[in-house]
């Protein structure tokens, strides 16, 4: 199956990033390549690229598509927690700009053998690097039910998490569960037949939490940020694209901190902590797709954009 995926806020995404002909760039989430030939596209011969992803198939099919920029692109497999050790490790100290467009792509969604959607019946894997071993089956068959109902609360945000947690936990009592279509069922007799008639598809919510949970999507966010922003030069910027509220907030919430950290009381007349403001926020609202774009590619409609500049 080809590697395809539409990239979200492509046009909005490389404006941001200010791409210099001379700099150094990083896409932290390579996917299909897409934003990456963008920017590969305003390199200079002296320009590097960067692209990290922890996924096999993507990076088959970006370095496939990033070959004609030859040396200047480096592709590498892994997580881009691991973005500064990668980069160290290739004697490359600062940056002038990162991109993260995090969550699910298309082709991972459309490619039924890798679990990851609820339309087709398939082993429930939902990994984005293959070379873990946990799968989603094991979080449900393993956790117990009131774990599987915090992820599904928190993650999924889903108001009927308690109820499918335990119709989760009934069903394997009498077997494993070991697809995603026996999955989708028994969440769909946990939900109220009036509820998916007009709330969507009934296992949306649950799929996304699990995800989330076995690819550690949200811990690795809010372990990563800081230490991105450190790897820019100035004037560099980071841009994140989030499909998520959580995802969103964790994202809004460092920059805002990256750009104020004083934890002085608000009566001191002067800052004692001497923390110093790393950079400012360019997206004081997130950046939205377009009416065109959410028509055009209805995976764009959850999508937010959000901007922070690096000031030394």
């Amino acid at each position: 199956m080809e590697f395809k995926h539409e990239s979200v806020l492509l046009k909005e995404t490389i404006e941001g990033l200010r791409v210099k002909p001379d700099g150094i760039y990083v896409d932290g989430t390579l996917g299909g390549a897409g934003h990456a030939v963008k920017v590969c596209e305003k390199l200079s011969a002296k320009g590097r690229f960067i692209g990290i992803d922890q996924d096999q198939d993507a990076i088959i099919a970006a370095s496939g598509r990033l070959a004609p920029y030859g040396d200047k692109v480096t592709v590498i497999r892994s997580n881009y927690c691991y973005m500064a050790e990668e980069l160290h490790a290739r004697n490359i100290r600062q940056v002038d700009g990162i991109l993260l467009d995090l969550g699910v792509s298309s082709y991972q969604l459309d490619n039924e053998t890798r679990g990851f959607s609820y339309r087709a019946d398939a082993p429930l894997d939902m990994r984005m690097d293959q070379r873990q071993s946990r799968t989603a089956g094991d979080i449900v068959n393993g956790y117990e039910e009131k774990e599987l109902y915090r992820i599904i609360r928190d993650y999924g945000e889903d108001k009927f998490a308690k109820n499918i947690a335990k119709h989760i936990a009934a069903a394997r009592e009498k077997a494993p569960i070991e697809t995603t279509g026996q999955l989708t069922e028994i969440i769909r007799g946990a939900i109220p037949m009036k509820m998916q008639v007009s709330g969507g598809h009934p296992a949306k919510r649950t799929f996304q939490a699990i995800r989330i949970e076995l690819n550690r999507e949200l811990e690795v966010l809010r372990d990563s940020l800081d230490g991105m922003i450190d790897l820019l030069g100035d004037g560099g910027r980071i841009c994140i694209i989030t499909f998520h509220s959580l995802e969103d907030r964790i994202v809004k919430t460092i920059f805002r901190k990256n750009e104020n950290p004083c934890t002085c009381p608000p009566d001191f007349p002067v800052c004692v902590c001497g923390k110093k403001s790393k950079g400012k926020v360019i997206t004081r609202k997130p950046i939205l797709p377009s009416q065109e774009e959410m028509e055009r590619n209805p995976r764009s409609k959850s999508a937010k954009l959000r901007i922070f500049e690096r000031v030394i």
